[in-house]
């Protein structure tokens, strides 16, 4: 883990982050958020909640500010307030700092154990032989997908080259390196992948209020053509990416969602980077709280925002 001053004024919020991005790959932007929200409360010193309340949220608004996609970062930071500052009435500003940092230490605990818990309920539903699509590059599925190559099932993977940058490549190079078969194919090949697989699973850089997904570009399309197709559409994605946004289109979504910062004075010419997937297309959402319907999805955030 990256090493922090005690200086609190040297602190640097997005460098720390960052840091953390680099030393593991593996690691989501949402728990590195996290992380980097429980370091600052470990290591700096509050007069009162409402001081600590805009420190966080000028955290968050610096690593919203990197290059990265900010569905997660907003989520999960806004999740692990609401969870560290619960019932704090009437105690010394100290009690309560100790008590948050607690809170927010067993908060990071059980996010970690998360895609173990998501791979664990996705097994029933990976059978010997069958075929199964993936858009990009995910952690979550490929952690499902290698236990249940753990499991002695044998299946094949289909994984689309998943737009700018082709991080589906990487995610066949991690498909083989644990021995399971895969193909790489076009984005543009999903239609005519589709008939000829089983179903789909895909992860998410948000899941929103009305049950539907944030996620790489190209996911809508995936969904267009599972739903035509009469194929199971599947969603693996961990709770802290449960998202208080209610878009009914892609227009819907905030271009900072869509874009990098660099691009955001002027989208006119710039391709988008994610894309918005509706809940009528998404069969079940895989989830470290259960497997939901994506009507359940509301519900659930209501229980995480009380």
């Amino acid at each position: 883990m990256p090493q922090i001053t005690e200086n609190n004024q040297n602190f640097d919020v997005v460098k720390y982050f960052l840091q953390l991005l680099e030393e593991d790959r593996d690691l989501s932007s949402g728990i590195a958020a996290i992380r980097t929200l429980l370091m600052i409360l470990e290591k700096k010193q509050f007069g009162t909640i409402h001081i600590l309340h805009t420190t966080m949220r000028e955290a968050v608004a610096a690593m919203r500010n990197t290059d990265l996609s900010i569905a997660a970062i907003v989520s999960a930071g806004e999740l692990f307030c609401r969870f560290i500052t619960l019932s704090l009435d009437d105690k010394h500003m100290e009690e309560c700092r100790q008590i948050m940092l607690h809170r927010g230490k067993i908060f990071l605990t059980k996010l970690l154990n998360s895609r173990q818990v998501i791979a664990h309920q996705a097994q029933r539903f990976i059978s010997d032989g069958c075929r199964i699509l993936t858009h990009s590059r995910s952690r979550v599925v490929l952690k499902a997908l290698i236990t249940a190559s753990q499991n002695k099932k044998s299946f094949h993977v289909y994984v689309t080259q998943g737009g700018t940058g082709n991080p589906g490549e990487e995610m066949v190079r991690e498909l083989e390196a644990a021995g399971i078969d895969c193909t790489l194919i076009l984005d543009s090949a999903t239609g005519y992948v589709m008939e000829s697989v089983d179903f789909v699973m895909v992860g998410a850089e948000a899941v929103v209020e009305s049950g539907g997904i944030i996620n790489r570009i190209g996911s809508y399309t995936m969904g267009l053509c599972a739903r035509e197709m009469k194929k199971p559409f599947y969603v693996l994605s961990e709770s802290f990416k449960f998202s208080r946004l209610y878009p009914l289109n892609q227009r819907d979504l905030p271009d900072e969602y869509k874009y990098s910062r660099k691009h955001l004075n002027d989208v006119s010419k710039v391709h988008p980077l994610v894309d918005y997937t509706p809940p009528v297309y998404i069969t079940l959402l895989f989830t470290d709280l259960g497997i939901l319907t994506p009507s359940a999805v509301s519900d659930e955030l209501i229980k995480l925002y009380m």
